[in-house]
């Protein structure tokens, strides 16, 4: 299969304005992790308050991700994305106008990033359903490498608030996210397939089926140590080298766009060897990398390290992405708000344990630590799965399991 294939089945226009749309999303939803070291310093935060501040879109995500799929087998995906992107476009406006003055604004405001966050459970089923199950991968990754929007906030949010206050980034972010949000409304479309409305009880009937408690778990793993250490770098290099919010940005948005930019190749190789054997490969590496960097002081060796184990979970989200479409295609809307909120809880988990660390024993390097056990674990429930799942629906699927 190649790039071609995407003209002449589904819907192009709906795919990269669902790319867009996450983009934006994304990247206002990380906005406070590279305008932490500044916001803390304004506000006079621990760093345990830095990581919970910088955590706590993440986790309002993960919860809204499960709302907004639900919305999206009922009322649509096109139509969900639009009341999404109205809540959050009205969120930065007042910040912007009205400002963050304590510690208890910005945990409200990380509730209103929240719906950000949770453009996932919108944008991925909106671009998936257009497609066939041997293109699932591609197109998953292709749609969620919409999460290279935090590339932009790492470069521009650190500057933007040197120069001009860390409070009115949140006006400037307005104006990609209004520009989008007429994009998206114009061109976007919903795919023209059944979709019967799912409940709440839907979900805890899915989570009654070990697959979906795999999936969810992985998904913690891949895409929770991506964004948490998106959200996390900033802090990061700050605290740990004494680097400047805007050196420590341009670290940053390296390390997020070698995770951003390698889902969709994540994506591709599952399709092309396997998702199992691919995720496999990609939490092995990211397991190394995070012990490494817990033990490696040099910064630019640490860089390095940090910038594998970013990749690797990129494309480990990719691939967890090429399988549940196959296991769950009928259920996919419900069971990508249901993972997607698994990796909202593992990216506030990476985050917070990170400021944790840091403020209990003065090193990251037992948070890092501990995220790399999860990704461990996560090879180890592979190995229990393989066989069961090459053998049942995958056997059935029409892809490569």
């Amino acid at each position: 299969m190649n790039l071609s294939d995407l003209r002449k089945s589904g819907h192009l226009p709906t795919l990269i304005t669902s790319f867009l749309y996450f983009d934006v999303s994304f990247m206002v939803w990380t906005v406070l992790g590279p305008l932490g070291a500044q916001m803390g310093k304004s506000l006079a935060l621990s760093p345990e308050q830095k990581g919970l501040m910088v955590a706590f879109p993440i986790l309002a995500g993960a919860v809204l991700r499960i709302v907004l799929g639900l919305l999206v087998d009922r009322i649509g995906a096109k139509r969900t994305g639009i009341i999404a992107q109205l809540i959050v476009a009205a969120g930065l406006f007042a910040a912007w106008r009205f400002g963050l003055p304590t510690y208890f604004s910005t945990l409200l405001m990380g509730i209103v990033l929240g719906f950000a966050g949770a453009s996932f459970a919108v944008a991925l089923p909106q671009a998936g359903r257009w497609y066939p199950p041997h293109m699932q991968g591609l197109v998953m990754g292709l749609a969620g490498a919409g999460n290279v929007g935090v590339v932009l906030d790492s470069l521009l949010a650190p500057r933007l608030a040197a120069a001009y206050g860390w409070q009115n980034v949140f006006g400037l972010a307005l104006i990609p996210i209004l520009i989008v949000f007429v994009i998206y409304t114009i061109f976007s479309k919903d795919a023209p397939v059944e979709v019967k409305a799912k409940r709440l009880a839907d979900y805890v009937d899915l989570l009654r089926q070990r697959d979906a408690h795999w999936f969810f778990f992985y998904y913690t793993v891949s895409f929770g140590g991506f964004v948490g250490l998106a959200s996390s770098f900033v802090l990061y290099f700050t605290s740990q080298y004494g680097l400047t919010p805007v050196h420590a940005g341009d670290f940053a948005a390296i390390c997020t766009l070698c995770g951003a930019a390698l889902r969709p190749v994540g994506g591709a190789l599952a399709d092309r060897f396997g998702g199992i054997r691919a995720l496999t490969t990609f939490y092995a590496s990211a397991c190394a990398a995070l012990v490494g960097a817990a033990f490696i002081a040099p910064i630019y060796a640490n860089l390095a390290l940090l910038l594998v184990a970013s990749g690797s979970f990129g494309m480990a989200n990719g691939s967890v992405f090429q399988l549940l479409p196959q296991r769950f295609a009928r259920e996919i809307g419900v069971m990508t708000g249901l993972v997607g909120c698994g990796g909202g809880i593992g990216g506030f988990l990476l985050a917070t344990m990170l400021g944790y660390s840091k403020g209990w024993t003065g090193s990251y390097s037992a948070g890092l630590l501990v995220f790399a056990a999860l990704a461990a674990v996560a090879i180890g429930g592979l190995s229990l799965v393989k066989t069961r799942w090459r053998s049942t629906w995958g056997a059935l699927s029409g892809a490569r399991i």
